[in-house]
């Protein structure tokens, strides 16, 4: 179906759809059917009716134009390669994406999942289908290995499938990855087949959805390269375009901020890109930007090469249309940076903002707690107090209650009586006897309150009561000097027996902790 003689680059968009419309059904030569649709007035349906009744040559094309429906709208814009794939154009040619608006949205394609590609069969049909699907393995083996004795065959095969075929075939036999291990696969096998070092191209080591938002975020120009093993065109593209040092100095100039993305359709991911971009004719390069003409999300093709072309022509057209967007992408980029700048002010202003308003808090937090500390320790040196006071009160209440029941000092007729020198604190020295039977709690109570044992004291104290839940506690001991014994209240007995008829005692304070705090206050 190939032929040199005819340029469809020339053609506008609408002879090239008819003439695609009307080859995919009657599979025609060129040079034979645009004559046809010329005569026809490039409307498809009348061409292949006058093709399949077999009077081309006599149609009357003025009649049968004005008296034809409208031409059919044009097909999805999801087929995955059209029949411009084996419609030969001049090598090399280059064309610019250009849509109503002058420019071709670039879609952003994520790798549709390998089970959500093909449904698989019910049951009960693949039961029936088995003996099929064994025959098929079995001969698909058997030509594997033909093909691996005769390594000519399958190339054959293939050239003359594809020279036929409609739409690049993907190999379904090979093992879907996820994108990144897709790319690592393709570079992989991309350095065996040329034989070069892996970074001498610098692929992107994603997906295409991720070299496309790289792109799109950071206002880079996006090369996309596909590929496909049954292409003749294929290796003398790679050989002599991709790896030309000139395209390889292109990709790899910072200046021109390119991320390279290349794949090929026997991968799905490179596949369904092949389909969302209406690749026509394979190897196919295209150049992807952000275009904030056509909206401010936009990605567009501003330029496209299908087929075989030198690395010149294909660096001059990229370029080109490069110098054409650079100021437009620097605008856009100077508003970025502005924008940028206005938000990292006005984050260090939140930042600043935050600190200070952390720093007020902190500072109120302990304001708060040297407040809580200091109303804590008045509330605790005031209950202190209060409890000293009350203390202090059931002490001399009990003081005078115990001196009410403090028996008098007998006289001389008492003859057993006995006689006890005490030593008080204060260096004061009392003389006084008990009597025979007292307790020794009598003579610590008789020391306890001796400043109020006088007859005034016991006569106007009389009514004083014990004062309730009190436990009174002595805080002092009855020592004997030498040899130093201390009379401890706590083995209790009489005070003759522990003491004897007669004794020098001295009365020792026991200094307690609320002693020592108020010594320390002092």
């Amino acid at each position: 179906m190939a032929s040199s003689g005819t340029d469809i680059t020339s053609l506008t968009d609408d002879q090239q759809l008819a003439l695609q419309q009307y080859t995919s059904v009657t599979d025609q030569e060129l040079d034979a059917a645009v004559p046809l649709l010329q005569k026809c007035q490039w409307n498809a349906q009348i061409a292949i009716t006058r093709f399949f009744d077999g009077d081309a040559d006599t149609v009357d094309p003025v009649a049968e134009a004005a008296r034809a429906p409208p031409p059919p709208p044009p097909p999805s814009a999801r087929r995955a390669e059209t029949l411009m794939d084996g419609i030969p154009s001049r090598p090399g040619s280059l064309r610019s994406g250009r849509g109503g608006n002058g420019l071709e949205e670039a879609p952003r394609v994520v790798p549709t999942p390998e089970s959500q590609m093909t449904r698989p069969l019910p049951f009960p049909f693949s039961i029936l289908l088995l003996p099929f699907n064994l025959t098929y393995t079995i001969f698909q083996r058997v030509f594997g290995m033909v093909g691996y004795v005769f390594p000519f065959l399958p190339r054959l095969l293939s050239r003359f499938y594809s020279g036929r075929a409609s739409q690049p075939s993907r190999d379904s036999g090979r093992r879907p990855l996820n994108p990144r291990d897709t790319a690592a696969r393709f570079m992989r096998e991309f350095e065996e087949e040329y034989g070069v070092t892996h970074g001498t191209l610098p692929f992107h080591e994603g997906g295409y959805a991720q070299a496309f938002d790289l792109a799109k975020r950071d206002l880079k120009y996006l090369v996309v390269v596909l590929l496909s093993p049954e292409h003749d065109d294929t290796a003398p593209f790679v050989r002599d375009t991709l790896l030309s040092p000139e395209f390889v100095d292109f990709i790899k100039q910072p200046s021109n901020i390119v991320v390279l993305w290349a794949g090929t359709v026997q991968d799905a991911e490179a596949y369904q890109v092949a389909s969302a971009l209406n690749v026509t004719r394979f190897p196919y390069a295209c150049l992807i930007v952000h275009t904030p003409s056509v909206s401010s999300t936009a990605m567009s093709k501003i330029a496209t090469s299908a087929g075989p072309v030198s690395a010149q022509d294909l660096i001059t057209k990229m370029q080109t249309v490069m110098q054409e967007r650079n100021q437009e992408l620097e605008r856009i980029r100077s508003q970025r940076q502005e924008q940028q700048a206005s938000r990292n002010l006005r984050q260090e202003q939140e930042s600043a903002y935050e600190r200070s308003l952390a720093a007020d808090r902190e500072k109120a937090r302990k304001r708060k707690e040297e407040e809580a500390a200091k109303e804590k320790a008045e509330r605790d040196e005031r209950e202190r107090g209060e409890q000293k006071a009350n203390a202090a009160r059931n002490l001399a209440q009990w003081r005078r209650w115990r001196a009410q029941s403090v028996p008098s000092e007998p006289g001389a007729e008492v003859k057993d009586a006995v006689r006890i020198s005490l030593r008080l604190p204060s260096g004061e020295r009392v003389v006084r006897k008990f009597r025979p039977e007292a307790e020794l709690e009598e003579l610590y109570a008789f020391v306890e309150c001796h400043e109020l044992l006088g007859e005034d004291a016991q006569t106007s104290e009389k009514e004083v009561q014990e004062p309730q839940g009190y436990e009174h506690e002595f805080r002092f001991r009855l020592v004997s000097p030498m040899p130093r014994e201390a009379y401890e209240l706590e083995k209790g007995g009489r005070i003759r027996d522990r003491i004897g008829r007669s004794g020098n005692l001295i009365v020792e304070k026991i200094v307690g902790e609320e002693d020592e705090d108020e010594e320390e206050e002092q």
